[in-house]
């Protein structure tokens, strides 16, 4: 099983990675729903925690690509270490924004985020995705506004697409037996591990440590490539 865990900085990784989470996903700007983290955060983190950093590429909130400033962010981020990353865009019908995928992946492993809750059409999404060179993880909550309403989608999706899922977004422990039972693998989580699911609170190992137990341990044989 994999436990990923939302860090805004260097002693939010150390504390992700003291609790036992597999990978950390690193985000700044959670009011936007997470941007880019700036080069001095990412080197530091890196050079604070030996699981692997995913680092969020987004310059701007919502799910339309700036690609000149996706390429230039991109580019500061590589050279400040990072070497997998996050990211997911829609073009104006909704759909998978292809071309700016193509524009900007480059041989690193990387998940796809949530953009695809808010996809015109979640099946054609997921047909968008599949095959994609690097891509390990597709984050979903099931629908735009959570996994309190999400998760009978994220139920049915899984026997089709549960080696690719990373469920996530308002990811509760009651929802880990049956997200289990129907075959997902990868979890991830943000508010859940900060005292009073506060992002101003830092994150503490202990929650991360019962979400982790709650989870299962790690094994090497269910962990996606790249990881």
């Amino acid at each position: 099983m994999l436990l990923e865990i939302i860090v805004l900085d260097a002693a939010d990784a150390r504390a992700a990675a003291a609790g036992g989470a597999d990978r950390v996903e690193l985000v700044a700007d959670m009011a936007a729903d997470g941007l880019s983290p700036d080069p001095a955060t990412v080197a530091a983190v890196l050079a604070a925690v030996s699981i692997p950093v995913r680092v969020m590429l987004r310059t701007a909130p919502g799910f339309a690509a700036d690609v000149p400033s996706l390429r230039t962010t991109l580019r500061e981020l590589r050279a400040a270490g990072a070497a997998e990353f996050v990211l997911g865009f829609l073009d104006a019908g909704g759909n998978v924004d292809g071309a700016t995928l193509d524009a900007l992946l480059d041989g690193f492993p990387w998940t796809f985020h949530r953009a695809v809750d808010h996809a015109a059409d979640r099946a054609a999404a997921w047909r968008a995705l599949a095959g994609r060179p690097g891509l390990t993880s597709v984050l979903t909550a099931g629908g735009p506004s959570g996994m309190g309403e999400g998760l009978p989608v994220l139920l049915a999706e899984a026997p089709a697409h549960g080696p690719l899922m990373l469920a996530g977004g308002g990811l509760r422990e009651s929802y880990l037996h049956p997200l289990t039972t129907a075959g997902v693998r990868a979890f991830h989580s943000g508010r859940a591990v900060r005292p009073g699911g506060r992002w101003a609170a830092p994150v503490s190992p202990d929650l991360v440590r019962r979400l982790r137990y709650a989870v299962g341990p790690a094994t090497p044989s269910t962990l996606p490539s790249g990881s």
